[in-house]
């Protein structure tokens, strides 16, 4: 069983910075590609970045250029580095991946962006 532990959201200014971490369990993490999405209040769930096991990265526009997706093998973990935050950001961040044949999700962090 894949657990995804999701740290480190919070409330933060306009043009702040916030890198929540994503704690892995139950995998092989270095073969998971890792994934963080992002679901606002009254929206569908979006993808914000991924990451692969070989360190592919890939981005949503709308972050390209202010986050980053690092990922730690060494602690299992993956981060979601998010730089010039703008209210719009303002969501629940979720953690996921895939491990054999099957799709896991974090509880989620929020993170809230002030104006």
């Amino acid at each position: 069983q894949v657990q995804l532990v999701e740290f480190g959201g919070g409330l933060v200014q306009a043009g702040g910075s916030l890198s929540p971490s994503c704690a892995a369990s139950g995998s092989i993490f270095s073969q998971n590609n890792m994934g963080w999405y992002r679901q606002a209040p009254g929206k569908q769930r979006e993808l914000v970045a991924t990451i692969t096991s070989g360190g592919d990265t890939n981005y949503a526009s709308f972050v390209k250029g202010r986050f980053t997706i690092p990922r730690d093998n060494a602690k299992n973990t993956v981060y979601l580095q998010m730089n010039s935050l703008k209210p719009e950001d303002t969501a629940v961040y979720y953690c996921n991946t895939g491990w054999i044949g099957q799709d896991y999700w974090g509880q989620g962090t929020q993170v809230t962006v002030s104006s």
